[in-house]
């Protein structure tokens, strides 16, 4: 038997959620800090956060409700268990702790939600198997499973770089990308292709076409990208192995949004054969992993190992550059390298250091993919469109300007760091929300890409090692990434130094 209006209160709960009515539903979880959301994308504690959660999902999937069944615990306190039935086939469930307030109302304390598996998460894979492609049967990668991004040639599938009109026209690749097939020689298996932000031209992780992709480590924020789909399966616990690109930080974000180990290779180090360019004085190839020890084996089979140099630990910081950070990824960084000697160095303005950047990017963005662009108006969301709005609008003066100020910034950058490891953060702030409206997610990727620049100015390895935690909106230990950008060809020696790092915090 349930208690005197407990039902109504359930059923006026679930009119509000269908209603998607933020206020109503506001008022029917208990306020506080100690209220609990969970689902398979993570726990939300206390009220703020599962309201700010709530405002940036845009509503919840149509369903009816089945069965409900009421378990009293005390007069005042009850549990139901509804079954919940999606319009798009299956069931799932919700759980939920319902208290009666002083005023004879009833709250929600603590809810569970479980929704219906999905085959395919459209957001995260663009298409997968199981696996998509087998590897070879014997190798040091045997049993490890890769997320693709959608950049480089899967054999007997077209490559789609994130839009949908570029992916319709192409013909599906005959040959594997160099380094999907170096993977697969060493026994890893295509688990599938996952999304990119479009043309790899963000460091966002939202593709106005696919979704955007959920963030494994913090609910409700983005995922960062443009290896954000790989990154996102890699999280979810989808794949072992994310293969994405790096060109102004599209590994090392995402990286550091999720709480994964990246790897920005050192420029030219690992084939780019069979990937899309956007910048190729950037490019670069890495992945994403969730431990060192499989990044350190992904990295082994496609990097020159008699190329490779060893690491003597001598840090440096740039103040200059951890003050772009926001001021809890500030007091996090300064925890981090606490324990280690580190020289204080001056890179120069980092202003002057992105717009080098900034300018050659592109210029050659615009190259790459400009022709296309021009011929599909309307086919890219607004913010890639702007981007490449801006990249048409360089002119052959300005782009040698930039050039010339590329080559100047990187000379000046090898003579201050030398051989020594430059620590700094790998982004400017934890994962923003998905409710960031576009002018804050803009301010935002202006702060980390003065940070991410370095590494593609100098083409030097740069590794996001998952080492510090900042409290957020949603969740009191969001990821950020530790960032060492180590001389080029150190990039095996660059992942031993971060577990080397990281090992205090995991024994």
């Amino acid at each position: 038997m349930a208690p005197a209006g407990l039902l109504d209160a359930f059923w006026g709960y679930e009119r509000a959620l269908m209603a998607n009515d933020l206020v109503a539903l506001d008022g029917f979880f208990a306020p506080g800090p100690q209220t609990l959301r969970a689902d398979a994308g993570g726990i939300l504690v206390g009220h703020d956060a599962i309201s700010a959660f709530r405002r940036g999902r845009g509503g919840a999937p149509a369903r009816t409700i089945g069965d409900v069944h009421v378990r009293r615990i005390t007069d005042d306190t009850a549990v139901v268990i509804a079954q919940t039935l999606p319009s798009t086939g299956g069931r799932g469930q919700q759980t939920q702790v319902w208290c009666r307030t002083t005023d004879g109302s009833w709250v929600i304390e603590a809810a569970h939600v479980s929704q219906p598996a999905a085959a395919i998460a459209a957001a995260v894979w663009r298409v997968v198997g199981s696996p998509l492609v087998a590897g070879a049967a014997s190798g040091p990668l045997v049993g490890q499973t890769v997320a693709v991004k959608d950049l480089f040639a899967v054999a007997g599938f077209a490559t789609g770089a994130g839009v949908p009109a570029f992916l319709a026209a192409r013909a599906p690749a005959g040959d594997n990308a160099t380094v999907v097939a170096e993977l697969l020689a060493a026994g890893a298996s295509v688990q599938g292709i996952a999304q990119t932000d479009e043309f790899a031209y963000s460091i966002a992780g939202r593709n106005a076409h696919y979704g955007t992709p959920p963030n494994g480590a913090v609910p409700g924020a983005i995922p960062g990208g443009s290896s954000s789909g790989p990154a996102s399966a890699v999280a979810l616990g989808q794949a072992s192995i994310g293969l994405g690109t790096d060109t102004g930080g599209s590994i090392r974000v995402p990286a550091s949004y999720q709480g994964l180990w990246g790897l920005r290779t050192t420029h030219g180090a690992v084939s780019r054969a069979g990937m899309l360019p956007l910048a190729p004085s950037f490019d670069t190839v890495g992945w994403l992993t969730r431990d060192a020890a499989t990044l350190e084996l992904a990295a082994s089979v496609s990097v020159d190992a008699a190329a490779q140099r060893s690491l003597e630990p001598s840090f440096v910081v740039d103040p200059s550059l951890v003050a772009l950070a926001t001021p809890e990824v500030q007091a996090a960084f300064a925890s981090a390298v606490a324990g280690l000697s580190v020289t204080s160095v001056d890179l120069g303005d980092p202003d002057e250091l992105v717009e080098a950047f900034r300018v050659t990017q592109a210029a050659e963005a615009w190259m790459s993919d400009g022709a296309w662009v021009d011929a599909h108006p309307g086919a890219l969301g607004s913010d890639i469109a702007a981007r490449f709005a801006v990249a048409k609008g360089i002119t052959e003066g300005q782009a040698l300007a930039g050039a010339s100020a590329f080559d100047g910034a990187r000379a000046h950058l090898d003579r201050v760091l030398g051989d020594r490891i430059l620590l700094l953060p790998s982004a400017s702030s934890a994962a923003p929300s998905t409710t960031a409206e576009g002018a804050e997610l803009e301010a935002i990727r202006g702060s980390t890409l003065r940070l991410t620049c370095i590494a593609g100015i100098t083409g030097r390895p740069a590794l996001s090692v998952p080492l510090m935690t900042v409290p957020v909106e949603t969740t009191a230990a969001a990821p950020v990434g530790l960032c060492l950008v180590g001389p080029r060809y150190s990039d095996l020696a660059l992942i031993a130094l971060g577990a080397a790092l990281m090992a205090p915090l995991v024994e």
